[in-house]
């Protein structure tokens, strides 16, 4: 149940939220040409759309696009009060704010990937700026557009700087081009990347589970066990055809870890990395 809300508009359109709530809460976003910056500043939520859901802690943020239906928030603190600030970018506004030099992190990402959502690590500046934003809302005879458009710019930069930034340009780029990939294509291009399960599920807008489920029923196999295999399988193939250091074949080909590597590609070939190259070169 909402107990406060209130809002500051921007141009004719919602761009600051405080949403105060008492649980039981859910509430559903509405599909449009938007992106919301949502920051818990008090109690906890839980994201959820049709195969995704992520726990959204006190003091954390999530970033999300509204291009797609399904996309919701519901409160898991059935004990204490909750508070919302959101933040909302509007491609109409930004084009006109920007007179349509767009900053870099609304520009096509050269990600594989339909991720459209993410959680933020909110540094001390974007929790100063929420703070700043409180102020507004206690003293509303002080906003105008000049003052909004620099809160605006100022949460844009903040974003650009922050070390999510490949994800929020994911997420923020699709408000500019709406490309979509199979999930074929997504596992592909990110077959040999250092990418977990985790992420390469966040990149196909699915949970964990459902991931895993649909993995399976494409390739017929684990994610883990099918990736691993396939790295494998290329490390063999750079081995015999490039001079690189084993150490870099196994960097490029997905590995981090030079141990795990050599143990794994022994257990497939019944042979080490350099025994394998050096019989080949006989």
């Amino acid at each position: 149940m909402v107990t406060d809300y209130r809002k500051i508009e921007l141009f004719g359109k919602t761009f600051i939220q405080k949403v105060s709530l008492k649980p039981p809460f859910e509430f559903t976003f509405p599909v449009a040409e938007q992106a919301c910056f949502l920051y818990m500043r008090k109690g906890e939520m839980q994201y959820q759309s049709d195969n995704d859901h992520l726990k959204i802690p006190n003091h954390h943020s999530l970033l999300l696009n509204c291009i797609n239906s399904g996309k919701q928030i519901q409160n898991t603190d059935l004990e204490n009060d909750g508070e919302v600030i959101i933040v909302t970018f509007h491609t109409d506004i930004l084009k006109k704010v920007y007179n349509k030099e767009i900053p870099l992190i609304f520009q096509k990402s050269n990600q594989v990937t339909n991720q459209s959502r993410g959680a933020i690590n909110n540094d001390f500046l974007i929790q100063k700026y929420i703070e700043s934003l409180l102020f507004y809302f206690e003293n509303p005879s002080l906003v105008n557009d000049e003052i909004l458009i620099l809160k605006l710019k100022e949460i844009i930069l903040l974003l650009s700087q922050t070390q999510d930034f490949e994800t929020i340009q994911v997420i923020l780029s699709q408000l500019f081009s709406h490309t979509t990939y199979t999930f074929k294509q997504i596992i592909d291009a990110n077959l040999f990347s250092q990418t977990s399960v985790e992420e390469l599920a966040q990149k196909t807008n699915l949970s964990v589970s459902s991931f895993k489920r649909e993995f399976k029923k494409l390739y017929n196999d684990s994610p883990a066990s099918y990736i691993k295999n396939k790295r494998l399988e290329r490390a063999a193939e750079l081995l015999l055809v490039s001079d690189e250091r084993i150490t870099d074949i196994a960097f490029d080909c997905g590995f981090n870890d030079l141990a795990n590597f050599t143990k794994s590609f022994h257990n497939k070939y019944n042979v080490s990395p350099s025994s394998y190259r050096l019989n080949a070169s006989k």
